[in-house]
C-alpha cells in the first residue's frame, strides 16, 4: 500500500489527513473516514489500512483542523479516566466551533482532493464516521447526496436531537445506503433516539441498516481506548465491508 501523511486544502485552512491507496494502479473508490474526537492518530491510520486492502483509496482528514493540527490527545488520555475527562474538556469547544456549514463546505474540499489523487475512481465516494464522525458523516451524505453513496456509521452520538438542525432531520435528501451501528447504553444515542433516527429514515424511503451491538460501549472500535470491544470491533467490520462491497463495490468485486 501507498501510505503518506498529506496537507488538504480546506474550505478554511488547511487540514492534515492520512491517505492510503492500495498498490498498483486501480482505480480504487473512494473512501472518507472522518475521525472519533480523539482524532488522528495510529489507530485510525491502522483502520484506514484494513479499508484500503480491500481495494479502495482511504483519506483521514483531522476534521478539527481549525483548533489544533494532529496530534489532539495523549495516548495516556486516551485510557486514564481522568485524563480522558479533561482531555473532552478541551476538546469540546473544537467540536462545537464545528457547525454543519463548515462541516459541509470542508467535505466538499476533502472530496474534491481525494478524486484529484492517481488510481482513485472517478464517481461517487463512501464515507465512514466513528463516534462524533459517525454523526458529521451523515450531515455530510445528507447534504452531498450526488457525490456519497454510502455511508457506515458506528457507536456515532448525538443523531438526534431536539433542535430544527437535528442530523437525522435531513435524512430526506439521501440516495445511497446507509448502516448505523450503535453502542448499547449510550446516554448519546438512547433506544428512543435510535427509533426515531429510524422511522425518519423510513419514511424518508433510505436504504438502511440499524443495529444495535449489546454490550458494546460508546467507543467500541477503538483498541486504544478504555471503551474497546473485541467482539463488537469484529462485527463492526464484517459489516462494513459487506455494506461497501454491496453499494460500493471495487473493479476486482
Amino acid at each position: 500500500m501507498r501510505q503518506a501523511s498529506v496537507d488538504v486544502p480546506a474550505a478554511d485552512g488547511t487540514a492534515d489527513a492520512y491517505l492510503v491507496t492500495p498498490d498498483g494502479p486501480g482505480p480504487y473508490p473512494g473512501i472518507l473516514m472522518f475521525m472519533d474526537a480523539f482524532g488522528l492518530r495510529p489507530r485510525l491510520r491502522e483502520m484506514a489500512d484494513r479499508i484500503a486492502e480491500r481495494g479502495y483509496a482511504v483519506l483521514v482528514p483531522n476534521i478539527l483542523y481549525r483548533s489544533r493540527r494532529s496530534p489532539l490527545v495523549e495516548p495516556d488520555e486516551l485510557i486514564d479516566a481522568d485524563k480522558r475527562g479533561a482531555a473532552f474538556g478541551r476538546l469540546m469547544p473544537m467540536m462545537q466551533a464545528l457547525t454543519p456549514p463548515r462541516l459541509i463546505a470542508d467535505t466538499a474540499a476533502y472530496l474534491d482532493f481525494l478524486a484529484a489523487q492517481e488510481g482513485v475512481a472517478a464517481g461517487p465516494a463512501g464515507i465512514v464516521g466513528y463516534c462524533m464522525g459517525g454523526r458529521n458523516a451523515l450531515i455530510a451524505i445528507s447534504a452531498l447526496p450526488d457525490r456519497l453513496a454510502v455511508l457506515a456509521s458506528f457507536h456515532a452520538g448525538r443523531v438526534v436531537a431536539d433542535g430544527p438542525d437535528s442530523p437525522h432531520r435531513g435524512v430526506g435528501a439521501i440516495t445511497g445506503e446507509v448502516y448505523f451501528g450503535h453502542a448499547d447504553n449510550d446516554g448519546s444515542m438512547t433506544p428512543e433516539h435510535i427509533a426515531t433516527l429510524e422511522s425518519a429514515l423510513r419514511e424518508a424511503g433510505v436504504t438502511y441498516t440499524s443495529e444495535l451491538y449489546e454490550g458494546a460501549p460508546h467507543g467500541f472500535t477503538m483498541s486504544d481506548t478504555a471503551m474497546y470491544h473485541e467482539g463488537a470491533e469484529r462485527r463492526h467490520w464484517e459489516a462494513l465491508f459487506a455494506l461497501l462491497e454491496r453499494a460500493l463495490p471495487t473493479p476486482a468485486g
